[in-house]
């Protein structure tokens, strides 16, 4: 007689636990889509930003510099990642039943996008490099006076690797729709091929723009150190407008390799759960901290150019006069 309420306790507490955890999930979904949608929006609001301010300055003096202009290129790829993140994870949460042709498409749009955000930025750091570092070695001097050609041989060099992704990303995706219609019959080891090639192939994508940045923010680090020294030794202070220039690109390739691990991260973890539901803990956190990349650092590259960076305090000095009006 007694077990028969003691069972009804236990299936009442395994319910009510059930539906906590469900509503728990429910909020980390809801949190992280809130969380995801203000990265984006605050992301594009910066990349927009930065993009019309270089343009204008293009148009006025009808000139605009080498940095300005990777830049610009950088916001503008900025904008189509951070969107196709957005579609791709509405396609994958609301689980939308989309064609071939355009789940290709929003592959393509964000191995693109992706590929050029990546290299851009370590473009960025070889720039910083050559045009504030200071060496004597011959080769650096050399590379130093042609910077605008190293920087279209490294611009060049990064499509190696854009090709062979596109056509690897369109591979696997028509090999993974013949695997649900059935038409792949005996032909596991092709698909595992072919995705293990795509992903060696991201993988040196993203290792190769890493490492020369990496390079480039040591090479800063040792010019930085060098030029302090030499300053003590003439008995001037460290404090000079070269050192500052040093701190400065420092301060942007560091962000980037920060911010550029944790995306790479996040990304390696999301593969190598993804059989788990999207709605899991850590594909959220990795989602999160996947969008943080493209979208925060563009206020860091923001801050710390001149021009934008007062175009930028302007106008959010005008938006709080306006609203203080209004009050």
């Amino acid at each position: 007689m007694k077990s028969q309420p003691v069972t009804q306790d236990i299936h009442f507490i395994f319910l009510l636990f059930k539906t906590i955890c469900s509503d728990m999930v429910s909020f980390l979904v809801s949190t992280a889509a809130i969380a995801m949608l203000a990265e984006i929006v605050l992301g594009t609001f910066a990349n927009v930003f930065i993009v019309l301010v270089n343009c204008t300055d293009c148009i006025k003096r009808r000139k605009i510099s080498i940095a300005d202009r990777i830049l610009t290129a950088l916001a503008v790829f900025r904008i189509g990642l951070l969107w196709i993140i957005l579609m791709n994870w509405c396609s994958t949460v609301f689980h939308l039943a989309l064609s071939l042709q355009v789940r290709v498409s929003i592959c393509v749009g964000w191995i693109v996008t992706n590929h050029f955000n990546t290299w851009l930025a370590s473009i960025l750091s070889v720039l910083y490099l050559l045009k504030i570092g200071n060496f004597s070695n011959p080769i650096f001097l050399v590379l130093k006076g042609k910077f605008k050609s190293v920087l279209i041989v490294v611009f060049l060099f990064s499509l190696v690797f854009l090709f062979p992704s596109l056509m690897l990303v369109t591979l696997c995706e028509t090999t993974q729709e013949d695997g649900r219609r059935g038409n792949l019959t005996g032909k596991a080891k092709w698909t595992y091929f072919t995705n293990l090639t795509a992903i060696m192939t991201f993988t040196l994508d993203s290792v190769v723009p890493f490492t020369t940045s990496m390079i480039c923010f040591l090479l800063l680090i040792h010019s930085l150190c060098k030029h302090i020294r030499t300053m003590k030794l003439y008995g001037k202070g460290s404090h000079d407008p070269s050192a500052s220039a040093h701190i400065k690109a420092l301060q942007a390739v560091t962000s980037f390799l920060l911010l550029f691990s944790m995306f790479i991260l996040s990304l390696i973890i999301s593969v190598y759960h993804y059989r788990n539901s999207l709605e899991e803990p850590v594909h959220l956190i990795c989602q999160i901290i996947g969008t943080l990349y493209p979208s925060s650092h563009s206020y860091i590259l923001l801050w710390r150019n001149k021009r934008v960076k007062q175009a930028f305090v302007l106008a959010m000095v005008q938006v709080r006069a306006r609203l203080w009006l209004k009050e």
